[in-house]
């Protein structure tokens, strides 16, 4: 018993001596071989064992992903060796706006200099020359200012009777009381109606260019802004289509009076006449409408109010004025 008792002794005590020189860290413990490739299959089973059995971590999903990005970069070398053997196209230069016009357009536009400032006869009397068009053209007046159309102030907009007319018959339309619409009749208008012309409005039936009103009509008329707003017919005191004058109002559509307003771009584009019409009456409904522009001149601009003028006909080429007319 004794000898037994002392074997188990001495193996604890070589147990104890083997853990201490383990666990301490200045020896070195040398490993064969075979141990070092038992470890190296160890790890390797133990990151097979990570991939997840289904999903994207799983061996077939990412064997998946890999075939994709050796198949994606298989078809980008295969582009760029596809652009090397590629020869390079040489573009031809893009025509300018000039040559892409109709012949009878570059012949007309070989009349006017390009960069020379014409006076107001002398532009629309080229203008009346190189109008292309078969029909009675439109002579258009396109005035550029640097106002600024954000701003209350220099929001440009008012309305002006043209001496010569504007060369379009304008149907006149009348609504308001019993007085109105005889007065209307008078005057000429095409339509003048009462209560009929809101029945009209409901059926959609707006056969007319200009319509007027009286202020006391005003809230009956209100109800249909959303359909005659867009088309430029809902009546408005600034262009005096609600006034109680209704006689006066439509002699003056009758006569040529046209509303003239500045888009966001800083311009306004106006009719003044037609080709027909000459320089002479042309000319004189021209120093009308650049004679208001400047007469609504904001007194809060600085700098150049009239930057550029241009005359041009419906298909014609633009001549250049002298903004300092």
């Amino acid at each position: 018993m004794a000898e037994s008792k002392a074997k188990v002794k001495t193996e604890s005590k070589t147990k104890k001596t083997k853990v201490e020189k383990i666990e301490d860290p200045k020896v070195i413990v040398e490993t064969p071989a075979e141990a070092i490739e038992e470890i190296e299959v160890e790890n390797t089973d133990s990151d097979e064992e990570k991939l997840a059995k289904s999903g994207k971590r799983s061996a077939k999903a990412v064997k998946e992903t890999e075939e994709k990005e050796a198949k994606e970069e298989r078809k980008k070398s295969k582009d760029t060796d596809e652009e090397a053997q590629k020869p390079k196209i040489i573009q031809k230069p893009s025509r300018s706006i000039l040559e892409r016009k109709g012949k009878k357009y570059q012949e007309a536009s070989k009349q006017i200099e390009k960069d020379k400032f014409y006076s107001l006869s002398d532009a629309l009397s080229l203008a009346v020359k190189t109008s292309t068009s078969k029909f009675d053209s439109t002579v258009e007046l396109h005035v550029r200012l640097g106002v600024d159309p954000r701003q209350a102030d220099q929001n440009i907009r008012d309305n002006v009777t043209l001496p010569s007319g504007s060369g379009k018959s304008l149907k006149v339309a009348v609504y308001g009381e019993e007085d109105a619409v005889t007065a209307a009749k008078k005057a000429g208008a095409e339509i003048a109606l009462g209560d009929e012309m809101l029945q009209q409005l409901e059926k959609g039936i707006m056969d007319f260019d200009i319509l007027i009103t009286t202020p006391s009509q005003m809230q009956k008329l209100s109800k249909y802004a959303r359909v005659l707003g867009p088309k430029g017919l809902m009546p408005n005191p600034k262009n005096g289509s609600v006034t109680t004058d209704i006689a006066k109002a439509v002699n003056e559509a009758k006569a040529g009076k046209v509303e003239y307003r500045i888009d966001s771009t800083g311009i306004i584009h106006l009719g003044i006449g037609k080709v027909s019409f000459g320089q002479t009456k042309l000319q004189a409904n021209a120093e009308t409408v650049l004679a208001s522009i400047k007469a609504n001149k904001p007194s809060s601009l600085k700098g150049n109010y009239v930057v550029s003028v241009y005359a041009t006909t419906s298909m014609g080429p633009s001549i250049q004025i002298d903004r300092n007319i």
